[in-house]
């Protein structure tokens, strides 16, 4: 069974981040970024989510995985305890 890695978690926190507003929004990854954000970056460009390897504009396919990475956020952060 594969569980999120800190790679693959850093990638998620990268996507959220994404304006939600506009498609016409991006985002940059500054110098003085974190060196686990710069590389979250660089592995989304490599697959083909984000337009730069320092952010730029989510492609089609990083605004859907954004999204579905937004619902599940909002559902683990948002659930009550039942114990």
């Amino acid at each position: 069974m594969t569980i999120f890695d800190q790679d693959m978690l850093d990638e998620l926190n990268l996507l959220v981040k994404f304006p939600t507003d506009s498609l016409l929004q991006g985002l940059k990854i500054h110098h003085d970024a974190s060196q686990s954000m710069v590389n979250a970056a660089s592995r989304l460009y490599a697959k083909g989510l984000i337009t730069q390897p320092d952010g730029g504009y989510l492609t089609d396919l990083g605004i859907d995985l954004a999204d579905h990475s937004r619902h599940l956020q909002s559902a683990l952060c948002n659930r009550k305890s039942s114990h």
